[in-house]
Parts: C-alpha cells; structure tokens; sequence
C-alpha cells in the first residue's frame, strides 16, 4: 500500500492511497474520500507537512490527516485535557483534572455554539473532524484509548493556544478539600518547591543577521515537543498559512 505521508519531497495525492483502501463500514467513507482527492499532501527534507486543498476546508482535511499521522496520540492526549475526558484514559485519579477543566469548558456548550457558528466556520470544523476520522479509518492499527471518532464541536474546546484561563492555577487540592475529600496543598502550591520556569517566546531572525542570509525561526521553547506541531496550509481559495 502505497502511504499518504511519506518524509519525501515529491508530492503524493491522497487519492493513490484511496486506489488500495478497503472500504470501511463507515457511511461517512464516501465523503472522506471525496475529500481526501481534492487534497495533495508534500513532505519538505524536514518532514514538515506542505498542504494543498482546493479549497480551505479541503486544506484543513489535510492538515488534521498530517498532524494525526505524525502524533495521533497526542492529538487524542490534547483533546481529552481540552474535553475534560482525561480520566476516561488514565484513570480516577485524573478525574479532578477533568472536573476543573470542566467547570471552565462545558461540552454542552460548544455543541450549542457550534450548532450557533456560521455555515463557512461550520464547513472548516466538519473538515477538522474528517480529517481524523478518515486517519483513523485507514490505519486499523492506531487504536485510539477514548476518541474513536472525533465531532466537529471538538474543535471548539481548543482554540485559546497560550491565551486563556489560566485554570491550572486552580489548586486541584483546594478542588479535592470542597469536594469533600481533604487533601493538603502540595509543595509546588506552597511554594516549597520552585516551579518550572515559563514563558511563551518566539522569536524571528531576519536572513541579513545570519551567517547563511537564510531567516532564522525559533518558538515557544517551553512545550513538549509534539504539543504543537509545523505545517503549511494553501488552498486554491488563496489561503497561505
């Protein structure tokens, strides 16, 4: 079988791989499909994802295909932070996690305002969402520990980046103690332990103070390496981002 994203320069449609996929149950299949041959996916020397879509639906089809292909686990580790779902996957323990990130994000909620968002935003978190579901479809062997299919309203719970509520400033042992589990601060929350240095840095070298003459791009040195990830989106519609 011939894979969508290989770390190769040469441009591969997505179609190629459609020709040599057994159809899967889903009765979505056909659209994904559908989508999934408007769309050409180029992997630069980096790996980096260079995606084309007719339009920018389209792009976005690919890009969540890309991203999944690169690090399905930590798109679906991600979105059950985001969703408050954590503890479905790790266990009780986590479940004060999920009930701080609940009390902030309620899903009820972004279903509603999802239902409210216009036609064209709807049409780009459809996109988002069939992106991951046709990943999923065509790779069997990725199993999923919660987030066996992915709906458009998810796309909601994640779209502050670095700017938002700061809610893990919440004491999750101060949320314990009110439920009715006592539970004394930790030393992080005391002080006693410094916490990790943070900040939110990027940082842009113009090719004239290089000793190649080629730009220099740094960013956000302070997340985990696959929080977020790199890729170009265009789109016969003019998007170029």
């Amino acid at each position: 079988m011939v894979t969508l994203l290989q770390r190769t320069r040469n441009p591969l449609i997505v179609a190629a791989l459609l020709a040599t996929t057994a159809a899967a149950p889903d009765p979505d299949m056909a659209r994904w499909r559908a989508e999934a041959a408007r769309v050409t996916i180029t992997r630069d020397d980096w790996g980096i994802p260079h995606v084309r879509g007719r339009s920018d639906a389209d792009a976005v089809f690919g890009m969540t295909y890309a991203q999944a292909e690169d690090d399905f686990a930590r798109i679906e580790a991600n979105y059950l932070t985001a969703l408050g779902r954590t503890a479905e996957a790790d266990g009780e323990e986590a479940i004060w996690a999920d009930l701080r990130q609940r009390l902030f994000v309620d899903p009820v909620e972004l279903q509603a305002q999802y239902a409210a968002c216009p036609p064209w935003l709807r049409t780009l978190m459809d996109a988002w969402a069939d992106g991951l579901n046709f990943y999923l479809a065509t790779h069997p062997q990725v199993r999923p520990k919660v987030l066996t299919r992915f709906e458009p309203w998810m796309a909601l719970s994640f779209t502050e980046g670095s700017i938002g509520g700061d809610i893990e400033r919440i004491s999750l042992a101060d949320l314990k103690t009110f439920y009715g589990r006592p539970t004394p601060p930790t030393p992080e929350e005391l002080g006693a332990v410094p916490r990790e240095p943070s900040g939110s840095n990027g940082i842009a070298i113009a090719p004239k103070l290089t000793a190649n003459g080629r730009a220099l791009l740094l960013i956000n040195p302070h997340t985990s390496f696959y929080f977020r990830s790199e890729a170009q989106m265009t789109s016969d519609d003019g998007l170029n981002a």
